[in-house]
């Protein structure tokens, strides 16, 4: 057993420390609002977040960062990418000894143009840092938290985080966590299809079918590999869990936050209403302009991303993105395998 902070109160971190007290460790959940922890610790549940979720009694609830910490040498960080830095920057007030930091977010910082994990070492100082690892997949808190079955994958510079992660994470009925040590490409995969997903919610909400999808996962995770690649990721990364799995999950269900606000952008919703009647983070829309302002960076042709850029920050029409899409000049399918192979290769 052991003592471990989860510092995010919301759907994911909840249901990750759902699994954790379920694996007999003593976790304790952080969460800015009041009334959420207070549910947490009287009824043992969240119902915002994770509605009609019974929680395990031994998890218990704190708004002090400092009392949640309190004997932690782990911390999971499990808070929208726009709080990273606000959090962490709470944490190092509080902190006495090195932490290893298991951050869960999907997300890439605009203008910064940095990974989560970079985030991390930025604000936390080399002497309370021990360790930072990546948790990420194709995985749904409303999933997780009703022991249905997922995997996921557990990923650092130091493999031998990776792997206490994974075994503080494995259950032998519903949740099992791979190991993999490529952190850039596990850390693009997660963040970038999230956009991939709020353009397959609008494909959906146009009212255009399978074929349509298809073409666009595809060729999004397509993207994705062309950067991530750039970036120094292992192509082979994209083939995996947090590549072609995260994408699938996220593009093609309704516990997706971004499908579902993309679906309301192909409905013709403006994004100030969709934002407003989610309630909670779209990682998607902040990663669109991280990536849009990537793509510039390194000379990437990334047409799915500039499309949806364009539509969700320059007030283009869903309908005319994708006609701009389908009538872009045509190309051969496997000059994009050949180029990111042959990046990898030099």
């Amino acid at each position: 057993m052991e003592r471990i902070a989860v510092l995010g109160a919301g759907s994911w971190g909840t249901a990750l420390g759902f699994v954790l007290a379920e694996n007999g460790h003593d976790v304790r959940i952080w969460g800015h609002r009041q009334a959420i922890i207070d549910q947490i610790n009287s009824v043992h549940q969240n119902e915002k977040y994770l509605p009609g979720v019974e929680l395990p009694s031994s998890i218990k609830g704190y708004t002090s960062i400092q009392e949640a910490i309190q004997g932690v040498e782990t911390i999971i960080l499990a808070v929208p990418t726009k709080a990273v830095r606000e959090v962490l920057q709470s944490l190092v007030q509080v902190a006495t000894r090195p932490l290893t930091i298991v951050h869960v977010s999907k997300g890439i910082e605009p203008d910064t143009l940095l990974r989560i994990s970079e985030m991390i070492e930025q604000e936390v100082a080399s002497d309370l840092l021990k360790d930072v690892v990546v948790l990420s997949g194709p995985s749904h808190a409303e999933e997780v938290s009703r022991r249905q079955p997922t995997t996921v994958t557990s990923s650092s510079k130091n493999m031998k985080a990776a792997e206490k992660v994974q075994d503080l994470f494995n259950n032998q009925q519903y949740f099992r966590v791979y190991t993999n040590p490529d952190v850039i490409g596990v850390e693009i995969g997660g963040a970038l299809k999230n956009i991939i997903a709020l353009a397959a919610g609008i494909t959906d909400g146009l009212g255009y079918g399978d074929n349509a999808k298809a073409a666009l996962m595809t060729r999004g995770l397509a993207e994705i590999a062309r950067l991530g690649s750039v970036l120094g990721a292992n192509p082979l990364t994209f083939s995996g869990l947090t590549g072609i799995g995260d994408l699938i999950v996220t593009c093609t269900s309704v516990h997706s936050r971004n499908w579902r606000a993309g679906h309301m952008l192909g409905k013709g919703h403006n994004l100030e209403e969709v934002l407003e009647n989610m309630g909670m983070v779209v990682e998607g829309v902040r990663t669109t302009k991280a990536a849009y302002q990537l793509a510039k960076k390194y000379n990437v042709k990334m047409p799915i991303a500039m499309a949806l850029y364009e539509v969700l920050f320059n007030n283009v029409s869903a309908k005319d993105a994708v006609d701009s899409l389908m009538s872009r000049t045509k190309t051969h399918e496997m000059e994009d395998l050949a180029n990111i192979l042959g990046e990898r290769l030099n």
